[in-house]
């Protein structure tokens, strides 16, 4: 039978803290930055032919999917869904043993990302989105810091669950 030894150990509830109030904090610093100082669809190189900063609003959900669509109270739907993932995200990760700190440090950038992105929408209706990358004939969606802390959470699970998670102690 496994001990939780989570009252033996504080500090994995400030992990969370640590983890996701810097990404939520510095997602909005950024996307703050691109609506004061840019035109919507304004772009700037920072690395000719890789890296452009450009100004865009998603009204749909990741990788811009249903953009394109509108129908009755979509950014109504849109974040109701967001706000449903983030409290799973919440409470699997409140679950979680202290001592499994990998995986609570995935879910937290996972939860800091969604935290900024659904700010956002429930504040503009809109994801703000402005990193723009592409090379040659290749374009990548363009993203925030928020998609780049879920898509570092999201490794860090997958790191988690076939690397190291092998290793834990049944």
């Amino acid at each position: 039978m496994a001990i939780n030894n989570d009252r033996r150990n504080p500090y994995h509830r400030w992990l969370v803290v640590v983890i996701v109030l810097p990404i939520v904090i510095l997602d909005q610093v950024s996307k703050y930055a691109i609506r004061t100082n840019f035109e919507l669809y304004e772009s700037v190189a920072i690395i000719a032919g890789s890296f452009n900063l450009t100004y865009i609003e998603n009204t749909g959900a990741a990788f811009g999917l249903l953009s394109s669509v509108s129908f009755p109270f979509k950014t109504t739907l849109l974040a109701l869904a967001a706000t449903t993932a983030l409290l799973f995200i919440a409470f699997y990760m409140v679950t979680l043993p202290s001592s499994q700190w990998i995986a609570r440090t995935g879910l937290s950038c996972i939860l800091g990302g969604a935290i900024g992105n659904l700010i956002d929408r429930i504040t503009t209706g809109a994801v703000v989105d402005f990193i723009d990358l592409y090379w040659r004939g290749w374009h990548f969606w363009a993203f925030n810091v928020a998609d780049t802390a879920i898509t570092v959470g999201v490794i860090i699970m997958i790191v988690d669950l076939f690397w190291t998670g092998k290793y834990r102690a049944s």
